[in-house]
């Protein structure tokens, strides 16, 4: 009797941690963002929070597109933050782990290729 409550024990002991360990990775699942801009008219769309990078890309191209034609995914990230700059003759783009590194280094990129860069759009992960 008594080995057989101990194994009873044993066996709840270890589902609960199967199912600890099945909820936390659930919650650690990674998130993906995108930011899409159109060169042409600096129309933007960005995502954040989805599953999957393709999920993230598509939802930031349908939102640019919704606004204006030319569209392309500029960046795509994971749980992080992304950032898009643009100035009169060129772009950058960058992520980072927060919001702030982000646009500097965005802004960074920018500057490579032109003068008087600014943020056009920022999105985080919440992961």
């Amino acid at each position: 009797m008594r080995q057989a409550a101990s194994s009873i024990g044993i066996q709840a002991t270890l589902a609960l941690a199967f199912v600890i360990m099945g909820a936390s990775s659930a919650v650690s699942a990674d998130n993906f963002g995108a930011i899409a801009f159109s060169k042409s008219t600096g129309a933007y769309g960005y995502s954040y929070d989805h599953q999957s990078r393709q999920n993230a890309e598509a939802v930031a191209m349908n939102e640019c597109r919704s606004r204006s034609r030319g569209c392309k995914v500029a960046i795509w990230f994971k749980n992080a933050c992304g950032s898009v700059a643009i100035g009169p003759n060129g772009w950058g783009s960058a992520w980072a782990g927060s919001r702030g590194n982000a646009e500097r280094a965005a802004l960074s990129n920018c500057s490579k290729h032109t003068r008087n860069c600014k943020v056009l759009a920022w999105t985080c992960t919440t992961r």
